[in-house]
């Protein structure tokens, strides 16, 4: 483990007692939590995307605002639903947010998991799928969205218009060079994993497999990263892809963790997503030196060069920054990580 961030989940709505936070809040506190986070060393802050849901719907606004108000952190999804989007606008967007960044765009991309409506792409105006789960419709936009990145001309210049015509055809702006390099594909599978290394993106491994063979989490998920990488190479791509696992990880060194997350750890579930018997991973909750003991009996967490910890974006930004300092430490540390305030 190289690096470690946060995935957040962005919820927002009653809290119960009569409180509530509302989606300015949200907002707001996902920048100052960033900004906390930045001043700290951490790696990344990512943020999950979710259609017709109390959730970061829309992440480029917030990612463009916290690359503008911090220097090393990187600002990305996991992850953003390909089936709701128009590539080419995303194409803007994301090199427009690089481009604030001074490069630090880590854009997580995938299928997309299950909404709370049924096909709700379909009301955004994309249709056409013949995947009842709209996976066609994602990779075929996402092809596009890659040689829109990559600068390759997609449109025919005009030459009789007044705003610089001429013969040929022009590329999207704006273009942020190196940014493809930056793209993750979200994977819940093996074969999606080994497309991913075929495409030449970056593996951002789901928080559950589809798969329940008995094995645990942590050596499926390891032999994912290791299909991918298998597969990077003999396509035969340059450099070293980026890999990120992610994990519900809770230091606890105060009573008040003690309070909150002394009963939290759990070993691995088994459950249907997409009517896919699935197996998810455990939440891991303990004192800084038996976390340390336990991730590094996790196969997938030494196996990968990134961690992103899941927060409770709910409890505020001042709990969550104190989980995130804790982890960063008392933890992080011990598995090989060096704060970026180091280099």
């Amino acid at each position: 483990m190289q690096r470690f961030g946060t995935l957040s989940f962005g919820h927002y709505g009653p809290l119960g007692g009569g409180r509530e936070l509302t989606a300015r809040d949200s907002l707001h506190q996902a920048i100052d939590l960033a900004q906390g986070m930045d001043d700290l060393g951490v790696n990344g802050v990512a943020f999950r995307v979710h259609h017709f849901a109390r959730q970061q719907a829309s992440p480029m606004p917030l990612l463009a605002a916290i690359a503008a108000t911090t220097r090393r952190i990187e600002v990305g999804t996991g992850v953003v639903d390909m089936r709701y989007e128009n590539p080419l606008y995303l194409a803007e967007e994301a090199a427009a947010v690089d481009l604030i960044s001074d490069g630090r765009l880590a854009l997580g991309i995938s299928r997309g998991s299950p909404e709370t409506v049924v096909r709700g792409y379909e009301a955004f105006g994309y249709t056409g799928s013949e995947d009842p789960r709209g996976a066609d419709m994602a990779r075929e936009k996402f092809d596009l969205f890659l040689r829109a990145i990559e600068g390759e001309p997609l449109a025919e210049r005009d030459a009789t218009s007044p705003f610089g015509g001429g013969s040929g055809r022009q590329r999207i702006e704006p273009y942020s060079e190196g940014l493809r390099s930056r793209i993750w594909w979200g994977a819940g599978t093996r074969e999606t994993a080994e497309w991913a290394g075929r495409k030449g993106v970056n593996l951002m491994s789901s928080t559950l497999v589809t798969e329940a063979d008995g094995r645990p989490f942590d050596l499926l998920q390891a032999e994912q990263l290791d299909l991918f990488r298998a597969a990077w190479k003999e396509a035969g791509h340059a450099g070293t892809p980026r890999t990120s696992v992610s994990r519900s990880i809770f230091p606890i060194t105060t009573a008040e963790d003690e309070l909150y997350f002394g009963h939290s750890a759990e070993g691995d579930g088994i459950g249907y997503i997409d009517g896919f018997r699935s197996t998810f991973g455990k939440t891991y909750a303990a004192a800084p030196d038996v976390l340390v003991e336990q991730l590094r009996q996790d196969a997938a967490v030494m196996s990968a060069d990134t961690l992103m910890l899941t927060i409770p974006s709910q409890l505020g930004v001042e709990f969550n920054l104190r989980i995130v300092e804790s982890f960063a430490r008392h933890v992080a540390p011990a598995l090989g990580w060096e704060p970026t305030t180091t280099s």
